[in-house]
């Protein structure tokens, strides 16, 4: 696991899948996803690393129920004591009193998902379900960063959300929009359960004043961020030819 430091108080916990992202005020941490099934004591110890106790995470958000994003949940509230929080229509399938649905795969996606789940946890690494998570709706204020903001951005699951920090301009957008890696061109998020849906939560994400944007997947964009989300959506819409 690589850690990053994208700007002050905000670091980046890189997994061979995905990402996860610790918040830090100064009274306690905030998790932004948690990684896969196996990853709560590599996080603990990243945290440790960045010289706090595992008892400073006071809450883990999730952006949406997917493994690579969920999967280390409950490991890592075990480990804290953390507060596990989730949209409230994905928040039985991170219980798993559920089983979340699975993406509506593009012909050209499937090859390229056959490539990521390569890179997932063996099935026999124990996932860790959270003990309780707390629901969340678009427009919640959660206690950190001097006011977070859910904002709801269904498309990639029924229940993602992006998290935004208008006090500092930071916004974490889950897998709704991602960055490629090697020459970090923004793009729309794929595995949707609705592209459309999707779509139209990149246009919400991207009108939002943002300075530094933070992904499920690829670099973060630390400087004018909102302009960079903005040309990418126009970018995008006009390549696909949507009204």
């Amino acid at each position: 696991m690589e850690i990053i430091e994208v700007v002050s108080g905000l670091s980046l916990l890189r997994f061979p899948v995905g990402q996860a992202y610790i918040w830090r005020d100064d009274d306690g941490l905030t998790l932004v996803d948690a990684g896969t099934a196996g990853a709560g004591a590599l996080i603990a110890d990243a945290v440790v690393s960045l010289g706090h106790s595992p008892r400073d995470v006071r809450r883990i958000v999730l952006t949406h129920f997917h493994e690579d994003h969920a999967g280390g949940a409950g490991e890592l509230a075990a480990l804290t004591g953390a507060e596990v929080l989730a949209h409230e229509r994905d928040a039985p399938f991170v219980r798993g009193v559920a089983e979340g649905p699975p993406p509506l795969f593009e012909e050209w996606e499937k090859p390229l998902y056959a490539q990521v789940s390569k890179l997932l946890p063996d099935p026999s690494v124990p996932l860790v379900r959270p003990a309780a998570v707390t629901g969340v709706a678009d427009g919640d204020v959660l206690g950190f960063g001097g006011g977070a903001r859910v904002v709801s951005v269904p498309g990639h699951t029924e229940g993602s959300i992006g998290i935004h920090l208008p006090e500092h301009g930071v916004l974490f957008t889950g897998d709704a929009v991602a960055a490629m890696p090697g020459d970090g061109r923004v793009l729309m998020g794929v595995f949707n359960q609705d592209r459309a849906g999707t779509e139209t939560s990149f246009a919400r994400l991207a009108a939002l004043d943002t300075e530094v944007a933070c992904f499920g997947h690829g670099d973060p964009v630390r400087r004018n961020a909102g302009k960079v989300l903005r040309e990418a959506y126009a970018r995008d819409h006009r390549a696909a030819g949507t009204d």
